[in-house]
Order: structure tokens, then C-alpha cells, then sequence
């Protein structure tokens, strides 16, 4: 793995920290020298586990469960962060959930207001809590997790998850926007098909994963790693131009 210097000694809260692609990013900032505030909510024996890698590694640590759902966890999290860590200078959001296929003439309200709280509504919660700690720096970061969904509108029965997703890549432009001048850049990824993921486990046949790895120009599937990779990028250039933006991570099977 190559080292990002830029990464030594900051502290990075990530959300559903333990869990598929965010227990990948998680593990990325620790090689990379950071101290880590790891969310979880049902994943707590990967937390800990991975608190421990890096204290292995002389890292301070912390896992905080949560449904971040909920105004209040969400606003724990941040104070059980600073308590331990601190401070915070980048913020990954990567909760986030399809819950289940349903298409419009399935749509009860409940369904559509708990996708759209999982993916939307809490990443405003924890947005909000953490924005003045990490104004208090010279320069922050916060990366959200998007998804190629939020581009193309995704799978039949992917409706409000879609919906949720899109709403991201405007969250994020309008965040930069508004927290630029407190020296906060705000930048999306937006994955694709990432398989070995709970997500596409649970959601995605076989049948499906191969008909939409055919049509990738680099024939293959994503991994967490190319995900966290992209991550780590759009984090660490908390000193640099880039904010607004997001990153499409496809294969080439979508371009913006």
C-alpha cells in the first residue's frame, strides 16, 4: 500500500466504519498513520477489532455505535469522537442502505421516509454536528459516499434509494458551497459495482453481477480497496482545489 504522509496524525470519524466498503476505508486511514473514531451499528466484533489494529500500531482508536437515524446518536457520535480523539479533521459519510427492492406501486410513505432517513437525513445529522469541530482547523475534508445509482437511477426497485443517492451529489455541491469558506472541502464518491459487499451479497444476483460486468470497459468489478483508495485521495487534499466534485468509481461503465 502506498503512504500518504498527508494522512499521519489527523483524525478521521468514518460512518458504518466496520462494514464492507467502509471497514476498507477504516483500514486504509489507519495504515496511513491516522487516529480513526469508527461508527457502527451492527458490526460491533469488526469495530473492535479494528480499534485494536490500531492501537497495534500506536493509532488512538475509538468504536461508537448509533443509529444515526436519530438526532441524538448522531450528535453523540460527535462528542464521543472529540472526547476521544480530540478533534476532527476529515469526515467520511458512508452510512447508507437499500433496505429492500420496491418499485412505485409498492412505495408505502414508512419505506420511502426510512430509505431516505439511512442515506440522507443522517449524513445531515452527523454533517451538522461535526461541521464547527472541523472548522476549527486550518483545512477539512469530508468525502460522501454517492453511488452510480445517483447517476443512472440504478435496478428496478431501487426507486428511493436512487432518489436518496442523487440527492447526495447535491448535498455535496451545495455543502462546498457553504462550508468552503471556513476552509471545509466536501467532495462524493460515487461507486458502481463493488462486489464482496453485504449490499450486493444481499441485493444483487449472480445473474445481474455478470450482465452488468459485461458491459464494463474494463471488464471486471470493483473491489472495497478501489473504492477507499479514492477515498483516501479526495481526504487527504484537505489543502488542495478539489471540492464540489464527484468521483466516479465504474470502470468506465458511466462517465460524467
Amino acid at each position: 500500500m502506498i503512504k500518504n504522509d498527508k494522512l499521519s496524525g489527523k483524525n478521521v470519524l468514518i460512518t458504518a466504519g466496520a462494514q464492507g466498503i467502509g471497514e476498507s476505508i477504516t483500514k486504509h486511514f489507519i495504515d496511513n498513520g491516522a487516529h480513526v473514531a469508527i461508527h457502527y451499528f451492527s458490526s460491533a466484533d469488526t469495530a473492535n477489532e479494528l480499534v485494536e489494529y490500531a492501537k497495534n500500531k500506536g493509532q488512538n482508536a475509538v468504536a461508537i455505535s448509533g443509529d444515526l437515524t436519530k438526532e441524538f446518536h448522531a450528535n453523540s457520535l460527535v462528542d464521543k469522537t472529540i472526547e476521544v480523539l480530540g478533534g476532527i479533521d476529515i469526515l467520511i459519510n458512508n452510512a447508507g442502505s437499500l433496505v429492500a427492492r420496491k418499485m412505485l406501486n409498492e412505495m408505502e410513505a414508512e419505506f420511502w421516509h426510512k430509505v431516505m432517513d439511512i442515506n440522507m437525513t443522517s449524513m445531515m445529522f452527523v454533517t451538522r454536528a461535526a461541521a464547527p469541530y472541523l472548522a476549527k482547523n486550518l483545512n477539512s475534508s469530508i468525502v460522501n459516499l454517492a453511488s452510480l445509482a445517483g447517476r443512472k437511477g440504478g435496478h428496478p426497485g431501487s426507486l428511493v434509494y436512487a432518489t436518496s443517492k442523487g440527492a447526495i451529489l447535491t448535498f455535496t455541491r451545495a455543502l462546498s458551497t457553504e462550508l468552503g469558506p471556513l476552509g471545509i472541502r466536501v467532495n462524493a464518491v460515487a461507486p458502481g459495482l463493488i462486489l464482496g459487499t453485504s449490499f450486493h451479497n444481499t441485493h444483487t444476483t449472480k445473474e445481474s453481477a455478470d450482465e452488468t460486468i459485461s458491459g464494463i470497459p474494463i471488464r471486471r468489478a470493483g473491489n472495497t480497496a478501489d473504492v477507499a483508495r479514492a477515498v483516501l485521495y479526495l481526504a487527504s487534499e484537505y489543502d488542495g482545489f478539489i471540492t464540489g466534485a464527484t468521483l466516479d468509481i465504474n470502470g468506465g461503465v458511466y462517465n460524467m
